[in-house]
C-alpha cells in the first residue's frame, strides 16, 4: 500500500473517514471498505493531496477494474471514493468531488440472478443430500436452516444466540446486520428491524445445535476461531462437496427458491417481500414496522417448512404437497 504523506493526502483522509464512521457499520462492512481502499484507491491515489485529484485521474484507477470485467467492483470503488471526497469537502481539505463527475463513465454491471434449483423433485433430492452431509455439525445445521429461513447468506452466518427469542419462537435482527438498512440515517444501533418467525422445524434445529455452540456468541462460529462467525465460504463449499456446482446452486439461491415457489403457492408479494426484508420504498417505515404482517408471515413460514418436508419425503417425485397460502 502506498504510504500516506501528510494530513491532506487521500490515504490520510480516507483512513480518517473510515475510523470516524467504523462504529456504525458491521464488522464485515468495515473490513470490506478498508480492503477496497487499500487494494484499489491507495496504491495510485494514497500519496496524492486530495485537493489535486481530478476526475480523469480517478478514472485511471477504475479503468483496470473495468477492463477485467469487474463492473460492480468498479462502481463500488467509485462510490467509496466519492464518500472520501465528500468527507474531504466537509472537513475543508478539498473543494470538489471528482467522483460525481464520473457518473456514466463506467458501464452498469450486468445483473445476475443467483443460481438456484427450482424443480420441486430436485429440491427434494437436495434436501435429502443436506440431511446426509457428513461434515461439521454447525455446518449441517446451517445448511438445513438456509432453506427454512431464506435469509441472505451473510445475515445467516452472522446470527447470534442473542437474536433468538425462544418464547416468541422468532429471530429478532438488529439493523447493523441487515444489508439493505444498516446505513439508514434514522436508525440507531441495536434497533430491531427484521423478525424471522421460526417454524417448528427451525426451532428443532436450533435446539439441537444449542448444546454445542450456545455457550458462545455466534450460532455458527468459525471452525478455528469461535469468537468469529463461520466464513462466507463455509456453506457454499459444503454445497460443492454435496455435488452442487456454483452454476447450479448457491446459498443465496435458497431465497430465490422460496420467492419463486411461495408466489406460485399463492402468497401475497407484499408478505413475501416483507419476510425477505426487501427494501421498502418508504425507508422510515421499513425501519420501524419490523412486525408488520407478522401473523401472516408466521403462518407462511410454518407452511413453507411443511412444504419442504413434503418435497424431502417425496422420494419418487410427482407428489408435490399442496399448501394453502391464506385462509
Amino acid at each position: 500500500m502506498a504510504a500516506q504523506t501528510g494530513e491532506n493526502s487521500f490515504a490520510a483522509i480516507g483512513l480518517e473517514w473510515h475510523a470516524k464512521f467504523a462504529h456504525t457499520w458491521s464488522e464485515s462492512h468495515r473490513v470490506k471498505l478498508l480492503g477496497r481502499m487499500r487494494s484499489y484507491l491507495f496504491p495510485l491515489l494514497g500519496k496524492r493531496p486530495i485537493a489535486e485529484i481530478d476526475a480523469p485521474e480517478l478514472l485511471t484507477v477504475l479503468r483496470p477494474i473495468e477492463e477485467k470485467g469487474n463492473l460492480e467492483t468498479a462502481h463500488r470503488t467509485l462510490q467509496l471514493a466519492g464518500q472520501v471526497f465528500r468527507y474531504g469537502i466537509q472537513t475543508g481539505r478539498c473543494s470538489r468531488n471528482p467522483a460525481a463527475d464520473l457518473k456514466g463513465a463506467i458501464p452498469p454491471p450486468v445483473k445476475k440472478s443467483m443460481a438456484a434449483i427450482l424443480d420441486p423433485v430436485q429440491i427434494g433430492h437436495m434436501l435429502r443430500a443436506i440431511d446426509g452431509y457428513p461434515g461439521h455439525f454447525p455446518t449441517i445445521c446451517g445448511l438445513r436452516l438456509a432453506p427454512l429461513l431464506f435469509m441472505r447468506p451473510g445475515e445467516l452466518r452472522m446470527l447470534e444466540w442473542s437474536d433468538v427469542d425462544l418464547e416468541r419462537e422468532e429471530l429478532r435482527l438488529p439493523i447493523e446486520r441487515m444489508k439493505r438498512l444498516q446505513r439508514h440515517k434514522d436508525a440507531r444501533r441495536g434497533d430491531i428491524v427484521h423478525i424471522v418467525p421460526l417454524s417448528r422445524q427451525a426451532m428443532e434445529i436450533l435446539k439441537a445445535l444449542h448444546p454445542l455452540t450456545g455457550g458462545g456468541r455466534y450460532i455458527f462460529p468459525g471452525l478455528r476461531n469461535k469468537d468469529r462467525p463461520m466464513s462466507n465460504a463455509t456453506l457454499l463449499n459444503a454445497l460443492r462437496r454435496l455435488g452442487y456446482p456454483k452454476e447450479d446452486m448457491t446459498v443465496h439461491g435458497f431465497r430465490h427458491i422460496a420467492n419463486t415457489h411461495l408466489h406460485e403457492l399463492g402468497y401475497d408479494t407484499l408478505i413475501i417481500g416483507k419476510q425477505m426484508s426487501h427494501a421498502d420504498r418508504n425507508k422510515i417505515r421499513a425501519v420501524y414496522n419490523h412486525a408488520e404482517y407478522l401473523p401472516e408471515r408466521r403462518k407462511m413460514m410454518q407452511d413453507w417448512a411443511d412444504f419442504l418436508d413434503g418435497l424431502r419425503e417425496d422420494v419418487a417425485g410427482g407428489k408435490v404437497p399442496p399448501i394453502r397460502a391464506v385462509g
